[in-house]
């Protein structure tokens, strides 16, 4: 049997983050969840994510970093932004500190996004990510990893799967969303 991810160590010494989870309803009413599939270098590299990144000393907040990141990474502007949560922060092997906030964003026309870092952005409708035959877990073995790890995710359209700390974001917000705890 494989390790969990959770066994996975820390790092003492975390780079502050965040990111925005944005959400909104399309024209027929159903609730879409807003992510990037990052371009293929970096250590995270052809991931699902959420639209965010370090936090700079210029940056007044976390949330001030979210929004900043949102608009260089997507295009989406802070004014088309409204904060429903703060979540708690996530601590990841990468040694990243992820401040996440969840937005309800009023959708651009165009999604453009920043071609360097993001390869597209994903609307993922929540009910899919609900269904449980969208949910499995895995045996994976990654670079860097001393031995195979159990990967609990979420299949996405286009073959991508939706783990690690998006996934830890993501997960506990689904069915509180779908239940209308946040005004989307």
């Amino acid at each position: 049997m494989a390790a969990s991810l959770d066994d996975l160590p820390i790092p003492k010494n975390l780079r502050d983050s965040a990111v925005l989870v944005p959400v909104f309803r399309d024209a027929a009413g159903e609730l879409q969840l807003v992510m990037v599939r990052r371009s293929s270098f970096g250590i995270h590299g052809g991931q699902l994510a959420f639209p965010g990144g370090k936090h700079e000393p210029s940056d007044a907040s976390l949330l001030a970093t979210a929004l900043r990141e949102a608009e260089e990474e997507v295009g989406l502007a802070a004014d088309n932004v409204e904060i429903l949560a703060e979540l708690p922060p996530i601590a990841v092997p990468t040694g990243f500190r992820i401040a996440p906030f969840l937005g309800r964003i009023s959708r651009p026309e165009v999604w453009l996004w920043q071609q360097r870092e993001i390869q597209e952005v994903l609307e993922i409708p929540l009910r899919h990510l609900a269904d449980p035959s969208q949910h499995t877990e895995e045996d994976w073995q990654l670079a860097g990893w001393p031995m195979p790890r159990r990967v609990p995710f979420y299949h996405v359209a286009g073959g991508h799967s939706l783990w690690g700390a998006s996934y830890r974001i993501i997960q506990p917000l689904i069915q509180p969303l779908l239940q209308g705890h946040w005004p989307v």
